[in-house]
Formats: C-alpha cells, sequence, structure tokens
C-alpha cells in the first residue's frame, strides 16, 4: 500500500465514523436535547453553524459558504502534502490522515445541511466545554501531534546547535 493509499484510508475511516456517530445521533436525539450518562459527560444534538467554538455561528449564513471553501482548498493542500510525504514520515501521515479526515467530517455536514452536528458534550458542574464530534476530536488530535512533532524538533534541534 502506498503512502498515499494508507494516509487517505485514514482520513476515510476518521470521515465513515464521524458521519455514523452523526447520523445516530440525528436519528436517536431531538435538535437541543441533553441525555446525560455521568456527571460530568453527556450526549446532546447541537447544530454549529460556526466553526471551532462557533466562531462565527449566527452570522447570517455566508459563514456556511466561507468555511466550506477554506475546508476544500485546506483538505486539497493536504492531500498534497500526503503525496509528497516520504515513507518514512508516519507521525506526519498520522496528523495529516486525522486532520483531513476530520475537515472532510465537517465540510459533508456543512454542504448538506449547513452546520455542523455536535454531539459530546464535557462538564464540570456550571462550567462547559463546548459540545464536539469525531471530526472534531480527529482534527484535534491531529493538530495537538503536529503541535507535539514542532516542539521535539525543536528541542532536538537546539540539543544539537548546543553540541556544535
Amino acid at each position: 500500500m502506498s503512502s498515499l493509499s494508507k494516509w487517505l484510508s485514514l482520513a476515510f475511516v476518521v470521515l465513515v465514523l464521524d458521519q455514523i456517530t452523526k447520523y445516530w445521533v440525528v436519528t436517536t436525539l431531538e435538535y437541543g436535547e441533553r441525555v446525560p450518562i455521568t456527571s460530568f459527560f453527556a450526549w446532546v444534538r447541537w447544530h454549529n453553524d460556526g466553526a471551532a467554538f462557533s466562531f462565527l455561528a449566527g452570522s447570517g449564513g455566508w459563514q456556511r459558504w466561507f468555511f466550506v471553501v477554506i475546508a476544500v482548498a485546506f483538505s486539497a493542500y493536504l492531500i498534497y502534502e500526503i503525496s509528497r510525504l516520504p515513507k518514512q514520515e508516519k507521525i506526519m501521515g498520522w496528523v495529516f490522515g486525522l486532520i483531513l479526515g476530520g475537515a472532510l467530517g465537517n465540510l459533508v455536514d456543512r454542504v448538506i445541511n449547513g452546520y455542523v452536528v455536535d454531539f459530546v458534550l464535557l462538564h464540570y458542574n456550571q462550567h462547559f466545554f463546548p459540545a464536539f464530534n469525531v471530526a472534531d476530536s480527529a482534527l484535534f488530535c491531529g493538530a495537538a501531534l503536529w503541535i507535539l512533532m514542532m516542539i521535539l524538533e525543536r528541542k532536538s534541534t537546539s540539543v544539537e546547535s548546543a553540541n556544535d
């Protein structure tokens, strides 16, 4: 299996899991419904017409196509980067595959519905973290891994420079 197909397969798995879980939420819960699971976790069905943390939510609808264009352009960029990725760059393959899958999962929602379905709600007492979904989780994990890679690379470069 080529590197390209391997990491595109990861993105596809994320996309499918995201859409399956969103379908389950939409067919199981009413809009706005909240089902407590533990004292800090609940299933919800919320619609977000903005981006991360509801950025630009309720802005009149123009943001839908703005985010669609950004997602398409960024997905094309990620596919290009994946195609150039050397086989030994497995961690960056995970980074790009997770981020691409997450971007595509939310892109499908925006194109079809005009909003993203969020359903995981974490909270402590009256302090709530914004609801999210599988695509958001993949985006977060990919970005966190990318940041970790940059930190480790910088530390490695700093140590090498100090030893010179």
